[in-house]
C-alpha cells in the first residue's frame, strides 16, 4: 500500500552520544530514514543531543532538537510539534526504551501519536526476556532452559536447579550492558546484582549455557503485509559467549551446511512474524553441528550494529527501507537507491565479507582483552574478498594497529605449552593464536578442537600458513607470490617472508601482471553504475581498462564517461577512542561539498557503521584498508585530479606521503606545512618567528637525550610521542623515575618517531578552529575548556562562547592563530590549542586537520564550515564564497560540549582524566547563559543524576585546599556531604560538616558500601600519585561508574558544577527541595 494518509509530520528518536554498544551505525540509520521519510514528502523532525552526527545536521531534517533523551523531553517536543507518527526503532535501545517511557506516561494517546513501524506490543514481546521466552515456546521454537528473575535469589535457584555455567541477559539493555556469565553463585550474584540495575525494568533472564556453540544471525525485513525478506545471514568467528558485536563476524556463513543456515533462515522469517515486527530486525541463533539442533539467543526489533553491517555487505539499506516500511509502504513498491533493485528482491553475496571489531587494548594497556556477553568493541571493519583468507587479512590490515599480518610478537614469545593452554581463550588474539599454532606443526583437527573454532575457519589459516613457509623457501616466484596475494597478503608482509622490500615486492608484482581485480560482486542492478567496489586478487586478473593516465609523470585525471574529475578522500576507518564519528562526519561533508562543485568523488573507507560509506554519498566507495599499498591501488585506478587527507584523522594525514611520493597532488593544505606542525624543531622555528610562545620542550630520540632535556625543563612535564590522536601514549610524568618508567614503554614499542617533552603548563585551556585559504583567516570563535590543561581536550567540558576570557587574551589567541595558519600555508582547516597562565598565552599545538570540535562549532555558529573548508582546498577563497573573515562576534546563546564515557564497559581502566583520551562520544547543549548550559549537558551525559542528595569526597592531599570551597558550595545547596576520613577532617577544620566514611579495609560501612548501596549520587575523587591511596581510589572510582554513579575526578569539573547549581537553584538539588 501507499504512503499512509494520516500522515504529515514525524518525529524520529535518535540514539544519543556515542557509546560502546551503540554508536555511529546509529547516526547512519537515522540519515537514511530522514532521507526516505522527507523523499516521500513528509516533514521530519529529530530529537538527538549528538552534535558529531549528519542527522543532527540542518540539511537532515526539517526541524531538530538538542534535548535530553528522556520520556519528560520527547513529551515535550511532541506537545510543541504535534507529529503525526512517532518513529522509534532507528534510535537503537535509547529510542526503544524512550517509546517504552512514552507509553507509560500514556503520550501516544494523549496527544494522538501513532508509533510508526514495529508497535510496542512487539518491541515488549522482543525486549521484555520473560514474554520472548514464552513467544518462542508457543511457536515451538527451541529456547535454553532459562528464567526471567527480577531478584538475585531467583537467579541462584535456577542455577541450583540447572547447573552452572549460566548466562544472564538483562532485559531492555544495549550492547550486553550489564549482563555476563557466572560459573559460581559468588559470580552470579555480582551479574545478576548488576544485571538488574542495568534493566530499566530491572529484569534479567537466566539461561543455561550455551558456551561453545556456533553463533548465527539473520537481518530480517517484514512489511505491514507479512512480506519477508533475509537480507543477509551471518556468522560469528567466536563461539556462543562473545557478544556479536566483539566477535569477528562473516558472511554468508562458512561452517553450517546450505541446508541448515536455510532452515535457520526459516525459523527466523517465523520468529519475525509472530513478534509482528515491522520493519528491520535482527535474529540470533546458536548451532550445536554435533546434534545438528538450534536454539534461540534473542531478537532484537530495530535495526542496529548488524543490520549496518548488512546493509553495506549487501547494498540493502534496511534503515531506509524500514523508515518507509512505517510510513506506509510495502516491499515491493520500494526501490533500492542503492543499488537499483526492488526491496522485496533477497540480495546474494557472491564474495565472503569479514567485519573485525576495533578495541581500546592500544590506548588501554592494562585493560583486560578476555571477551564476554558485554561488548567492549568501540568500532569496526567490514573488508571483502574472493576468499575468506582474503577477506580476513585485508580486515586485520584495516584495524590499523600495526599488523600486516596473522603474527603477533607476543604470541610468538609463547611456549608450546602456554599456547596450548590458550589457544581457546576468548580474546581478541584467538587467530593469532591459532594461526602461532598451525605454524609450530599442530593438526588441523587438533586445532580445531583446541581453539573451539570449526574447520570451515581453521582451513583458511592454515592455507595462509602454508603460503607463508612457500614464500620463505621460494621468495619472489611468480607463483608463490600469485597465491599468497589471493589469500590477502600485502606486500610488505611478502617482502618480510622473503627478504625484500615492499617495493621490490610491487614491482615484481607489476613485471608479472599480478594486479588486483575491481569489482563490486554484483551487488548493482544490470545497466547501474556500482557504488562499492573493492579489490581481489582472487580469480580472473583485472580486465578493466583504467579511466585516465598520467602526463609528464604528475597526476592528470581524464574523469568518467560524464567529464568530471575525480576527488579522492581518505576516510577515518573503524572508529576508536580519539579518532571518532566526528571525523566521519568532517568526510561526509567533503564528499558532499566536492560533488556539489562538480567533482566526482571517491572514498576509501572500511568503517560499514558510517554516513560515508552509504552507496548514495560518495560516487564511488572503496572498501580497503587504509594502508599504502591499497591506497595507492585505488588512486592508480581512479586517477584523480588530487586527494583530500584533512578529514580522515590521524588515519588519513599518515598516508601524506605516500600520495605524495607517488605523484598523487594533496589538495589544500601542503605536506610541508603538515610537517611543520608535527614536527618539534621545525613547529618550534615557526613560533619563533612568529614571535609566539609555547612550553619550552625538546623532542628525544633516545633515553638519554630525554633524560638530560628534562633535567633542563625541569617537572612536571607532559610527554608524548609525534604524530599521535587522542592523547595516546602521553603521559604527566612529576620526577625522573616516572619519566624512566615511561620511556621503557616507549621506546621497546616504537622508534620510528621522536618523543616530545614539554614543560606542563597548568592554565586555562582554550581551543581554536579556523579556516585558512593562504591569505585571510576566519576564526568562528574560541572554545573554554571547564578542566584545565592536562585534561585531554576531547575529555574536557568545552563552553562556546569561552566566558571569563579578557578582550586581550580574545585578540592574543586570534592574532597567534591567523599568523600560524598564514606562516604554515594552510588550506583548509587548523586547529590550535592554547593554555593561558594569567596574561601569559602559550601555544600548545596545532593541527592542520578536520577536529573533533568542528561539528560542535559547526552546530553552534550555524556557519557551513566543513563545505567552506573543502571549497578552499578545490581552489575557492573566502571571499569568492562570501565568507567573513577573522575573529567572528560571539553568538547569544551558550553552547557547552560535554564528554561521554563507556567506562562500565572498559573494565580495569581508570576512570581519572588526564592526557589520554577516554572519552566515546559527546553530546551538545543550547541555552541562554553558560550555568544553564553546562547543567543542560551534564545531564545529557549521565553526569548529573537528580535529584542530587548526596556527595561523597575522597580527595589527594594536595588537592584538598582546593576542594573546601566546592564542597561548601554543595553544602549550601543543602547537598549532604560524605567524606573519607583525612578529607573530612580537613573540612571540619574549615568549619564543614561531612560525615566521616571509613577507608576500604575498614570496619563496615566502608566507602564502597555506601556506593554499593547508592547513598550518593556524585563522587568527587582525585588521583594520589604513588600512594597507598592510589589503589583505593582506583577501586573507588571503578565502583562508582560501575554502579552508574557520577564519577568526577578533576576539581575543576566539580567545581563548574557546583557554580552552575548555586546560580541556577534547579528543583531537586538538595535533601530540601524534593
Amino acid at each position: 500500500m501507499p504512503l499512509r494518509r494520516d500522515l504529515r509530520r514525524v518525529l524520529i528518536l535518535g540514539s544519543g552520544p556515542v557509546v560502546i554498544g551503540q554508536g555511529a551505525e546509529f547516526d547512519y540509520a537515522g540519515s537514511e530514514a530522514c532521507r526516505a521519510l522527507r523523499s516521500a514528502g513528509l516533514e521530519v523532525v529529530l530529537i538527538n543531543n549528538n552534535p558529531a552526527t549528519i542527522m543532527t545536521d540542518a540539511e537532515t531534517a526539517d526541524r531538530i532538537y538538542f534535548e535530553p533523551l528522556t520520556p519528560e523531553a520527547v513529551e515535550a517536543v511532541i506537545e510543541r510539534e504535534r507529529p503525526d507518527g512517532l518513529l522509534a526503532g532507528l534510535g537503537g535501545q535509547t529510542g526503544l526504551n524512550l517509546a517504552r517511557g512514552l507509553a507509560e506516561r500514556d503520550a501516544f494517546r494523549r496527544f494522538g501519536v501513532a508509533l510508526l513501524g514495529t508497535p510496542l506490543s512487539a518491541i515488549e514481546d522482543g525486549e521484555d526476556r520473560e514474554r520472548f521466552r514464552r513467544k518462542m515456546i508457543a511457536l515451538g521454537e527451541p529456547v535454553p532452559p532459562s528464567e526471567a528473575v527480577a531478584s538475585v535469589e531467583a537467579a541462584l535457584a535456577f542455577a541450583d536447579a540447572h547447573g552452572y555455567p549460566v548466562f544472564v541477559r538483562p532485559a531492555y539493555t544495549l550492547g550486553g550492558t550489564g549482563g555476563g556469565s557466572a560459573g559460581d553463585p559468588e559470580a552470579l550474584r555480582e551479574v545478576v546484582g548488576r544485571a538488574l540495575q542495568a534493566s530499566p525494568i530491572h529484569q534479567a533472564l537466566v539461561e543455561t549455557s550455551l558456551l561453545g556453540l556456533r553463533e548465527i544471525e539473520f537481518e530480517v525485513v517484514r512489511d505491514a503485509d507479512d512480506r519477508a525478506v533475509v537480507v543477509a545471514a551471518m556468522e560469528n568467528v567466536d563461539p556462543v559467549g562473545v557478544h556479536t558485536g566483539d566477535s569477528i563476524v562473516v558472511a554468508p556463513p562458512q561452517s553450517l551446511p546450505p541446508a541448515v543456515v536455510r532452515r535457520l533462515a526459516g525459523a527466523a522469517v517465523r520468529i519475525v512474524r509472530a513478534i509482528g515486527v515491522i520493519g528491520g530486525a535482527n535474529v540470533q541463533f546458536a548451532y550445536d553441528p554435533g546434534q545438528d539442533r538450534y536454539f534461540v539467543i534473542e531478537l532484537n526489533p530495530r535495526v542496529s550494529r548488524s543490520s549496518a553491517l548488512a546493509s553495506k555487505a549487501t547494498g540493502y539499506p534496511i534503515a531506509y527501507v524500514s523508515a518507509l516500511l512505517a510510513a506506509g509502504f510495502t516491499l515491493p513498491e520500494i526501490e533500492l537507491p542503492t543499488t537499483g533493485r526492488r526491496a522485496d528482491e533477497p540480495p546474494v553475496l557472491r564474495d565472503v565479507v569479514v567485519k573485525w571489531p576495533r578495541f581500546p587494548f592500544d590506548a588501554f594497556p592494562g585493560m583486560s582483552r578476555r571477551l564476554g556477553t558485554e561488548m567492549r568493541a568501540t568500532g569496526e571493519t567490514m573488508t571483502i574478498g574472493g576468499t575468506l583468507a582474503e577477506a580476513l587479512l585485508k580486515g586485520l590490515r584495516a584495524l590499523e594497529l600495526g599488523l600486516d599480518h596473522l603474527i603477533d610478537p607476543e604470541v610468538a614469545r609463547l611456549s608450546d605449552a602456554e599456547l596450548r593452554a590458550e589457544l581457546g581463550a576468548s580474546d581478541d588474539r584467538r587467530l593469532f593464536r591459532l594461526a602461532e599454532a598451525l605454524r609450530r606443526g599442530m593438526p588441523e583437527e587438533e586445532a580445531a578442537r583446541a581453539s573451539d573454532l570449526p574447520l570451515a575457519f581453521v582451513r583458511p589459516i592454515a592455507e595462509i600458513v602454508a603460503a607463508e613457509r612457500r614464500l620463505r623457501e621460494e621468495g619472489l616466484q611468480a607463483a608463490a607470490v600469485r597465491a599468497a596475494k589471493s589469500l590477502g597478503f600485502s606486500d610488505r608482509t611478502i617482502a618480510v617472508l622473503t627478504g625484500e622490500t615492499p617495493d621490490a615486492v610491487r614491482r615484481f608484482r607489476e613485471a608479472n601482471a599480478i594486479r588486483p581485480r575491481w569489482t563490486d560482486g554484483g551487488r548493482a542492478a544490470p545497466g547501474r553504475t556500482p557504488p562499492l567496489w573493492y579489490g581481489t586478487y582472487a580469480g580472473a586478473p583485472e580486465e578493466e581498462a583504467p579511466s585516465g593516465g598520467r602526463e609528464g609523470g604528475a597526476a592528470a585525471s581524464a574523469g568518467r564517461p560524464d567529464g568530471r574529475p575525480t576527488v579522492v578522500v581518505l576516510g577515518a576507518g573503524p572508529i576508536r577512542i580519539g579518532q571518532g564519528i566526528e571525523f566521519d562526519y568532517a568526510t561526509v561533508h567533503a564528499i558532499l561539498e566536492a560533488k556539489a562543485r562538480g567533482y566526482r568523488v571517491a572514498i576509501v573507507n572500511t568503517n560499514p557503521e558510517t554516513v560515508s560509506t552509504d552507496y548514495t554519498v560518495a560516487d564511488a566507495v572503496y572498501v580497503e584498508p587504509a594502508s599504502q599499498e591499497e591506497v595507492l591501488a585505488v588512486l592508480e585506478r581512479e586517477r584523480p585530479v588530487g586527494v583530500l587527507v584533512q578529514f580522515g584523522g590521524q588515519t588519513a594525514l599518515r598516508l601524506a606521503h605516500a600520495v605524495d611520493r607517488a605523484g598523487w597532488p594533496i589538495l589544500g593544505t601542503p605536506l610541508s606545512a603538515i610537517d611543520a606542525a608535527e614536527d618539534r624543531a621545525k613547529f618550534d622555528a615557526v613560533l619563533e618567528r612568529l614571535g609566539l610562545r609555547r612550553p619550552p620542550g625538546i623532542a628525544a630520540r633516545t633515553a638519554e637525550e630525554a633524560l638530560e632535556g628534562a633535567r633542563r625543563l625541569g617537572f612536571p612535564l607532559v610527554v608524548r610521542p609525534s604524530y599521535v590522536l587522542g592523547g595516546r601514549e602521553m603521559a604527566i610524568v612529576r620526577d625522573e623515575a616516572a619519566l624512566r618508567a615511561y620511556l621503557g614503554r616507549f621506546l621497546r614499542e616504537r622508534r620510528e618517531v621522536p618523543v616530545l617533552l614539554d614543560r606542563y603548563v597548568e592554565g586555562v585551556e582554550l581551543e581554536v578552529d579556523a579556516l585558512a585559504d593562504g591569505r585571510e583567516v576566519l576564526i568562528p570563535g574560541i572554545l573554554k575548556h571547564v578542566e584545565r590543561a592536562g585534561v585531554h581536550s576531547g575529555d574536557s567540558i568545552a563552553v562556546f562562547p569561552a566566558p571569563d576570557v579578557p578582550e586581550a587574551i580574545r585578540q592574543a589567541v586570534a592574532e597567534a592563530t591567523a599568523k600560524i595558519a598564514l606562516d604554515l600555508g594552510v588550506r583548509g582547516l587548523l586547529n590550535v590549542q592554547f593554555a593561558v597562565q594569567g596574561s601569559d598565552v602559550f601555544v600548545l599545538e596545532a593541527n592542520p586537520r578536520a577536529s573533533r570540535t568542528l561539528p560542535f562549532l559547526s552546530k553552534a555558529t550555524g556557519l557551513p564550515l566543513l563545505r567552506w573548508a573543502t571549497a578552499i582546498m578545490l581552489g575557492e577563497t573566502l571571499a569568492s564564497l562570501g565568507a567573513p573573515s577573522g575573529l567572528l562576534p560571539p553568538p547569544e546563546a551558550v553552547f557547552v560540549k560535554a564528554p561521554v564515557f563507556s567506562f562500565a564497559k572498559l573494565a580495569r581502566v581508570d576512570v581519572t582524566l588526564g592526557p589520554v583520551m577516554k572519552s566515546t562520544g559527546e553530546v551538545m547543549a543550547r541555552e541562554r547563559d553558560p550555568a544553564r548550559a553546562l547543567l543542560k549537558a551534564l545531564r545529557m551525559a549521565g553526569a548529573l543524576p537528580l535529584p542530587l542528595r548526596a556527595v561523597l569526597f575522597s580527595i589527594a592531599d594536595a588537592d584538598k585546599p582546593a576542594a573546601i570551597p566546592i564542597a561548601r558550595a554543595f553544602s549550601a545547596l543543602g547537598v549532604r556531604l560524605f567524606a573519607t576520613p583525612g578529607t573530612a577532617a580537613t573540612f571540619a577544620r574549615h568549619g564543614l560538616a561531612a560525615a566521616s566514611v571509613e577507608k576500604i579495609g575498614g570496619p563496615p560501612p566502608t566507602v564502597l558500601d555506601l556506593i554499593r548501596e547508592r547513598t550518593v549520587q556524585v563522587v568527587v575523587n582525585t588521583y594520589s600519585p604513588g600512594s597507598e591511596e592510589e589503589t583505593d581510589g582506583f577501586r573507588i572510582r571503578r565502583a562508582a561508574v560501575e554502579r552508574g554513579l557520577s564519577c568526577l575526578t578533576a576539581l575543576d569539573t566539580a567545581a563548574a558544577l557546583a557554580e552552575a547549581l548555586q546560580a541556577t537553584l534547579r528543583d531537586g538539588v538538595g535533601e530540601g527541595r524534593r
